[in-house]
């Protein structure tokens, strides 16, 4: 075991020499500086809210841009405050006008692009970072949830100037974006989407771009994040490592987080510390791309890094027995904490691809046959080692839409019932080799895009010997995930696995991965059912409450019908903290923490 784990980690430290040799020269922090480290299993894309949609891309420009809004850190129930805003929107009685109003006095880092000055936050910045999506040179993945709600004018304007095959005019005025004045600006919609709100606290998606800025970097300005946030981009190596610094033009803003009452007691005697405290908490944050999960562990036993985030599956057992924190970690001061994480983890059809794919009665019992010979108890068991439940359709626990006691063939594990309906349609052994054919006669293979970390391995051999059982060929294409998200969108994967996660404890978003119009976008599987889209369409205009429940319901049953997904599980996770992280929690809808911790380098061994 021991020789494993050294063999994995001098495999890390080659794969870090190789990578920097090509990089820009290390930064490093003074010794008293209080720095946050732990690390990604996947490597981003960039850093533009207009062109990233990947979780790890987005989780570092919300540390570096702000949207209107945000989630109170430590608030449960979930709660939106004003983050840039003065105070939360003005909202019309039917939904369609929003009205904002920007703090004064809020400035964006310091940057070559401002010519020596500062430069303020103004609402026209928002204006023109919400039309970005529009712009078609950028093909935003997160269009649709714009266009879903109809800004008007918006649409119009990108078509038109696509059609007349000229560049996107910023300058434009449209009847959905108004400029009331210099702090206060106003979004108008087509449809009222009562949920529409929480999108403004997303800053990942919304958050606030100077323009000169965009204009400045041009084509580079995925590698050039510069934002209001309370941290700046000071080091980027692809794939390898980032790092955050404070960002001095960040204004005050204080500790002001309140735990619920039912907290942990020490995460309630931490915060109460706390109070008071000026933002962000940390100086510096030290992100590593580390795939591979054993390395990963390693470091964080190693106090190579400060907080692991979503323990890997192999090592909860050894983290956390039984569910609560191993002796000989809590010995050490270490903290755990456990919460389920309102995503969806799947495997999608292309509906477009001409073996997987379609709507005639065939091609949905094959990929319902596939579905039921998907052993979903033996996946939690083996390569999720127990961290995760399993789906019964497309809503995440803790999200509107989602009910613990709805049952579908989502979760259904029946191997005699897939080997029947795949007889009943002629998918059948036609020549005699031992596998089936499709019905013309043809060789039935399935092809699975995959990724080389240890966790995809694991998962494509239980879709391996899963297959193998229904006598199915199915072979795996392994890139690592950028690739794998690039061809997921144009289109060009027969089947992928992977997860879908909320940004508001809302079911909207999931229901968005079969809307039509977000083919290529949320939706990979490019579903496009006019009866699915309809009752999509209807649940948006819903207030949360019943009928809209039962619409969410509805969609929800021919999304299990037709299973354009697969949709597997989803997933537990549990984060530990080393015993010098102060006020570490996990807002599942709060994308960065590292604001409101603190780092107390007295407890840290010497050694580092």
């Amino acid at each position: 075991m021991r020789a494993g784990f050294a063999r994995a980690a001098t495999a890390a430290l080659l794969i870090g020499c190789s990578l920097s040799a090509h990089a820009q020269p290390a930064t490093s922090a003074p010794a008293d500086a209080k720095v946050l480290r732990y690390s990604f299993r996947v490597a981003e894309t960039g850093f533009d809210p207009a062109q990233i949609s990947d979780r790890y891309s987005k989780t570092i420009a919300a540390g570096i841009f702000e949207a209107p809004l945000e989630f109170a850190y430590l608030a449960r129930p979930y709660q939106m405050r004003p983050s840039t805003a003065a105070a939360m929107p003005e909202v019309s009685a039917d939904f369609k006008t929003l009205t904002f109003k920007i703090k004064p006095g809020i400035y964006f880092a310091d940057d070559p692009a401002f010519g020596g000055k500062k430069r303020e936050l103004t609402a026209a910045d928002y204006i023109y970072s919400i039309k970005r999506h529009y712009d078609p040179k950028l093909n935003s993945r997160n269009l649709y949830l714009l266009e879903n709600v109809q800004i008007l004018g918006l649409s119009e304007l990108r078509k038109e100037l696509m059609a007349a095959k000229k560049p996107f005019n910023y300058d434009r005025e449209v009847e959905g974006l108004k400029l009331l004045d210099r702090y206060t600006f106003q979004v108008r919609l087509g449809v009222g989407d009562p949920r529409f709100i929480n999108q403004f606290a997303d800053s990942a998606f919304l958050g606030a771009l100077a323009r000169e800025v965009v204009e400045y970097y041009g084509d580079k300005i995925m590698d050039h994040p510069v934002g209001t946030g309370p941290y700046r981009l000071t080091e980027w190596r692809r794939s390898s490592r980032i790092v955050l610094e404070r960002n001095p033009a960040y204004r005050e803003e204080l500790y002001n987080e309140q735990p619920p009452a039912n907290a942990d007691p020490v995460l309630k005697a931490q915060a109460a510390k706390l109070q008071g405290r000026r933002l962000p908490l940390t100086d510096r944050v030290e992100i590593a791309i580390i795939e591979e999960n054993q390395p990963r562990w390693l470091s964080f036993l190693n106090a190579e890094a400060d907080v692991m985030e979503e323990v890997p599956a192999e090592y909860v057992s050894i983290a956390t027995p039984h569910g609560k924190l191993a002796p000989s970690l809590a010995k050490k001061g270490m903290r755990s904490v456990r919460f389920p994480y309102p995503e969806v983890a799947f495997s999608y059809f292309n509906m477009e691809d001409p073996v997987v794919g379609g709507y005639t009665p065939d091609k949905v019992a094959l990929r319902r046959a596939i579905s039921l010979a998907v052993d979903i108890d033996k996946e939690i068991r083996l390569p999720r080692r127990g961290q995760a439940m399993a789906a019964q359709g497309p809503f995440a626990p803790g999200t509107f839409g989602h009910r613990p006691d709805f049952k579908s063939e989502m979760s259904e594990y029946n191997l005699p019932k897939a080997k029947a309906l795949l007889d009943l349609y002629g998918y059948v052994d036609k020549d005699g080799d031992g596998w089936r054919d499709l019905p013309d006669g043809s060789p039935l293979v399935l092809n699975y895009a995959t990724q080389p970390d240890s966790q995809s391995r694991q998962l494509v051999e239980q879709w391996q010997k899963n297959m193998d059982a229904l006598k199915v060929r199915i072979e795996f294409k392994t890139a690592k995930w950028p690739e794998n998200l690039k061809s997921a969108n144009a289109g060009k994967l027969q089947m992928w696995g992977v997860s879908w996660v909320a940004t508001a404890p809302d079911g909207d978003t999931f229901l968005a991965l079969g809307d039509g119009r977000a083919k290529g976008q949320a939706n990979k599987s490019r579903f496009d059912l006019p009866a699915y889209n309809a009752l999509y369409q209807k649940q948006k205009l819903l207030p949360n409450g019943p009928e809209r429940q039962a619409a969410m319901e509805e969609a929800g049953k021919l999304m299990v019908a037709y299973m354009p997904y697969k949709i597997s599980v989803h997933r537990l996770f549990t984060d530990l903290a080393q015993p010098w992280v102060i006020g570490y929690d996990r807002n599942i809808f709060l994308r960065d923490f590292w604001q409101y911790v603190d780092v107390d380098n007295t407890l840290k061994p010497k050694s580092n």
